[in-house]
């Protein structure tokens, strides 16, 4: 069992990171993962389809990215408008924090906000003088390690060619790589979890079974479950699809069966906390098609709990001496 913090640190070059998307979508690299002999194979995702099994079913992430980025009329303090909670009141992140202490003003839209309440983890709640749409003049929120301002090519990029139900503050970026084509070849179908602003908070326990996740929302439909329960293996796209499917799994009644991935995933809606950390005994997903992640993020926690944290690290060395791109805009993995 690997419990602490430091056991999920790897070096990383700052070369490696993507700042921006390549041409095309699908010309990610992939590298491969195979859990039963812990090896590993340089690809293409082009190459996804060559994997993949008859009765395998993709499940997809189709939540939407707000463009929740703002800043202030005078360009000195930047948002991330998180939530509407009434008319002309919102949660958000501030940065700097510091200059919006309770009281504090500024003006969006030369519309001036007052920042009324500053919660626990550091989120503000703000009123406006007049309702606004704060969604329609802001920009993609992107992860700050890319370290640019978004621009309109941003609208489109991080945003998944089947974004469907707005309310994420993050791509779901695995589903990045797809394009329409290589989509409608491939049975899939969709469930909608709204990646929330944990995503961009770092744990800070040494003991990570004492970090705490944010709620995000999820739902899963009628259409969804009975696909699933008629596949062979689930391939999950992304992290964000692990968590609503895992969540969903818990949630139901299992079905005794012969087969370990025989299931059923009733559907539903509700919030999630769940962490997965390893070790965790996965239920729903059999297949795991992720991006790199972060050092010390619980993204790579839920992708070592999936293929063993020491073949993982083993495989992001291997990434980093192969030169692929990293993180929201880089290349992916393959584990089967």
């Amino acid at each position: 069992m690997s419990a602490q913090l430091s056991d999920y640190v790897y070096p990383l070059p700052e070369a490696l990171i993507a700042k921006r998307p390549l041409p095309q979508r699908d010309q990610s690299r992939m590298m491969v993962l195979h859990r039963d002999s812990e090896t590993f194979e340089h690809r293409q995702f082009r190459d996804l389809k060559s994997f993949l099994q008859p009765g395998d079913l993709l499940v997809l992430n189709n939540t939407r990215v707000l463009a929740a980025r703002r800043f202030s009329d005078d360009h000195a303090v930047e948002f991330l408008f998180l939530e509407k909670i009434g008319p002309a009141r919102w949660k958000c992140l501030i940065r700097p924090g510091r200059k919006m202490r309770i009281g504090a003003t500024t003006k969006i839209d030369n519309v001036t906000l007052r920042v009324e309440e500053i919660l626990l983890d550091g989120e503000r709640i703000v009123s406006l003088a007049e309702d606004l749409d704060l969604y329609a003049g802001g920009s993609m929120p992107l992860p700050p390690y890319i370290g640019r301002d978004s621009d309109p090519a941003d609208s489109d990029r991080y945003q998944t060619i089947f974004a469907q139900t707005p309310g994420a503050l993050a791509a779901p970026t695995a589903g990045l790589h797809f394009t329409p084509e290589i989509l409608a070849t491939i049975p899939h179908a969709f469930v909608t979890l709204h990646v929330g602003p944990g995503t961009f908070r770092p744990v800070h326990s040494e003991n990570i079974a004492e970090h705490r996740m944010h709620a995000e929302s999820f739902s899963i439909s009628p259409e969804t479950a009975n696909k699933m329960e008629n596949a062979k293996r689930v391939i999950a796209v992304g992290t964000t699809t692990v968590r609503a499917l895992e969540s969903a799994a818990r949630k139901t009644r299992l079905l005794k069966a012969v087969k370990s991935n025989e299931f059923k995933i009733s559907a539903q809606s509700g919030a999630t906390d769940i962490f997965i950390y390893p070790p965790f005994d996965f239920r729903a997903v059999n297949v795991l098609l992720t991006n790199f992640h972060l050092p010390r993020s619980t993204l790579l926690m839920l992708v070592s709990a999936f293929a063993g944290r020491e073949f993982v690290l083993r495989a992001y060395d291997e990434a980093i001496r192969e030169q692929y791109r990293f993180y929201s805009y880089g290349d992916c993995m393959l584990i089967l």
